[in-house]
């Protein structure tokens, strides 16, 4: 099939995924072009020929919040100055492609091209999961504003899909049709990676100048390997316990692999495959993306970790004092690989036909 496929650039979770969803769509047979905006281009070019870049929402952070005036603000500016380079853009790709299906990674140009041609689209993404599922109120009632606020996008997003297909590590009921879960999608590199207990702590945070984070790590004691919080550095910095490092992807899953425990946002990526590798994680998600704050309240939840506003002393001390029982629930969980997901969108893709 001629497949059209849609990946968001915000965070670096989606392209990852992404490139292993690809990675199988080319393998059975299929033609694919790829349209994404933002890092994921460059990250998913080095792996596929059809990429093509298009604009794509930029969120602003500032002191681990969404700065939702700023957000509005550049990306009304990005926007349009780029959309009439990416109407162009568009009419030239299909022109000469003419899909047949689209599959969306929570991008909207690909879902309404899909719309407009009246041809299938597909969701493959975990933040669907805000929509078409229930949620406790224990949940909900963390920030019941927030998480409505959250749902109303993500509903407007991808709305009337052929099939959402959302990837995760928690199950609450499903509540919309044409909706399944599937196991979380890990990378090759996740999935041949051996677990090993260490003691040093992974930590990865992309707020920089975090005094209170830096202070509660530095008094933990433990050797703490840091990504995030000084981008652009070439060489490992020493400080004391805290070892900050360049970011390299072989050098953060073998830290990942043989740490003792994860200390970062509410990021989904991340969080799974710290789920898949059993590491208990403390999660600090971001002020003002409900989606970070659901993930980690499910981690909690299930037992596999623990989550925080912020860090301090006492909270980081709780956290490292629960982790013998984190172990204790993480044991229990496994996932073939990512044969379950990978074997649903076949089937969505044969349901199209």
């Amino acid at each position: 099939m001629k497949i059209l496929y849609g990946v968001v650039g915000e965070g670096m979770g989606h392209a990852m995924r992404s490139r292993v969803v690809l990675g199988h769509l080319v393998r059975v047979g299929h033609e694919v072009h790829v349209i994404a905006s933002q890092r994921a281009v460059d990250y998913l070019a080095k792996h596929f020929a059809s990429v093509h870049r298009i604009h794509g929402m930029h969120i602003v952070y500032d002191e681990n919040r969404v700065r939702r005036g700023k957000t509005l603000w550049q990306n009304v500016l990005r926007g349009a100055l780029a959309i009439p380079g990416q109407i162009k853009a568009y009419f030239d790709l299909i022109e000469e492609f003419r899909p047949e299906v689209v599959v969306s990674d929570f991008e909207s140009w690909t879902y309404f091209y899909a719309k407009a041609h009246r041809i299938p689209v597909i969701s493959v993404d975990n933040i669907q999961m805000l929509n078409r599922c229930f949620h406790d109120a224990d949940v909900i009632d963390v920030d019941r504003v927030g998480f409505e606020t959250a749902r109303a996008f993500v509903k407007a997003k991808l709305p009337h899909a052929d099939q959402y297909l959302i990837t995760t590590f928690y199950y609450p009921p499903v509540r919309k049709k044409r909706t399944a879960l599937y196991p979380s999608v890990l990378r090759p590199e996740i999935l041949s990676a051996k677990s090993e207990r260490g003691e040093h702590l992974l930590v990865y945070q992309t707020a920089e100048g975090n005094e209170a984070l830096v202070q509660a790590l530095q008094a933990s004691g433990l050797e703490c390997r840091v990504y995030g919080m000084r981008r652009g550095i070439a060489e490992e910095q020493v400080e004391g316990n805290l070892r900050y490092r360049p970011f390299s992807e072989a050098g953060f899953v073998d830290d990942l692999r043989t740490s003792r425990a994860v200390v970062a946002g509410g990021g989904f990526t991340l969080m799974s495959e710290a789920v898949y590798l059993h590491k208990p994680m403390l999660s600090l998600p971001v002020g003002g993306q409900f989606e970070q704050t659901l993930n980690a309240i499910y981690l909690e939840k299930q037992g596999y970790g623990r989550r925080a506003q912020a860090l301090d002393g006492r909270t980081l001390t709780d956290f490292l004092n629960a982790i013998p029982a984190c172990e204790e629930r993480l044991a229990a969980y496994h996932q073939d690989g990512n044969r379950l997901l990978l074997h649903g969108l076949d089937a969505a893709l044969a349901a199209t036909r």
